[in-house]
C-alpha cells in the first residue's frame, strides 16, 4: 500500500459525465481492496504494530506531504472504528516511526497535539512534517451536465513545490451524495476539464469562489456517500479523511 499508488491525476471516467480512456495511465493508481482486510480485522495490538510497520516502510521514502497525507487517510479507512486507539499507542511508542505516524494522521485528523508531545521528547521530525496538512489554497471550480444530475467539485491546493487537487463526484440522482472522490497532481487538470467542456455542450463548466466550493461539498459530506461500483467505495474510503481536511481549509466567505 505505497502512497504513490494512491495519487490520481485523471477525471472521472462516469458513465453520466465526460467520457475517458479505458486504458490505465502511467501514474495511476490501483485501489488496496485488501488493506481493510489486513489491518481493520486485526486486535487493536496487532492492528498497531502492521500499521507502525507499514509507516516504518512507507514514511520514510516519502519526500512530499500529500503523500504523507493521503497515506494517513487511507489507514484511517482502513481501520474504520479501531483508528481511534492509534493516536495513543504511537505516543506511547515514543520512536520516529510512531512520530511519522502521527505527523501523518494529524495531517487529516486531530493527532497533532500527541505529535507536538512526542517531538518535545526529542523524537526526530520527518522532513515533510512541517508543511503537510497546511497548503495554500488556490483556484477551485466545478463542471456537469446540463441536467443537473451529476456535478465534479474541484479543490486546488499548493506546497511549495507542488499543486494537487481534490475533486469530488457527486450524484444529484443518489440525493447528492458523494460517488468518488480523486486526488492528484493538478497539472493538466483544470485546462483539460475547459476543453472537454467546451467540446460537449451538455456540459457546463464554471470556475468558483473557494467558499462556494465548500458549500457544495459541505452539503455533499452531509447527504452522504453513494459509490456504485468496488474501485469507487475504495477511492471515497481511502480519501474520507483527506477531503474533510481539505474542505476544512477553504474559507467560509
Amino acid at each position: 500500500m505505497l502512497a504513490d499508488a494512491h495519487v490520481r491525476a485523471l477525471p472521472w471516467q462516469d458513465a453520466g459525465m465526460i467520457p475517458q480512456p479505458s486504458e490505465a495511465l502511467p501514474g495511476q493508481p490501483i485501489a488496496d481492496l485488501h488493506a481493510e482486510a489486513i489491518f481493520g480485522a486485526a486486535a487493536p495490538a496487532d492492528a498497531f504494530a502492521a500499521v507502525l510497520m507499514e509507516a516504518r516502510l512507507v514514511l520514510a521514502d516519502i519526500v512530499s506531504p500529500l503523500h504523507a497525507e493521503l497515506w494517513g487517510s487511507d489507514i484511517l479507512a482502513a481501520l474504520g472504528s479501531g483508528a481511534a486507539a492509534l493516536v495513543p499507542a504511537a505516543e506511547d511508542s515514543g520512536t520516529p516511526d510512531a512520530l511519522a505516524l502521527l505527523r501523518a494522521l494529524g495531517a487529516v485528523v486531530a493527532a497533532a497535539a500527541a505529535a507536538g508531545r512526542l517531538a518535545e521528547r526529542g523524537v526526530g521530525d520527518p522532513g515533510w512534517a512541517a508543511s503537510a496538512g497546511a497548503p495554500a489554497v488556490a483556484e477551485c471550480w466545478y463542471y456537469g451536465d446540463e441536467r443537473g444530475a451529476q456535478e465534479a467539485v474541484t479543490m486546488s491546493f499548493e506546497y511549495a513545490r507542488e499543486c494537487h487537487v481534490v475533486s469530488v463526484l457527486i450524484d444529484h440522482r443518489r440525493g447528492g451524495r458523494i460517488k468518488d472522490v480523486w486526488v492528484g497532481d493538478a497539472e493538466n487538470v483544470l485546462a483539460r476539464a475547459r476543453a472537454i467542456t467546451r467540446q460537449d455542450p451538455k456540459l457546463v463548466f464554471e470556475m468558483i469562489s473557494a467558499a462556494n466550493a465548500r458549500a457544495r461539498l459541505e452539503r455533499a459530506i452531509a447527504a452522504g456517500e453513494c459509490p456504485q461500483q468496488p474501485e469507487e467505495a475504495a477511492n471515497v474510503a481511502s480519501a474520507r479523511a483527506i477531503l474533510r481536511a481539505r474542505v476544512a481549509l477553504l474559507p467560509r466567505r
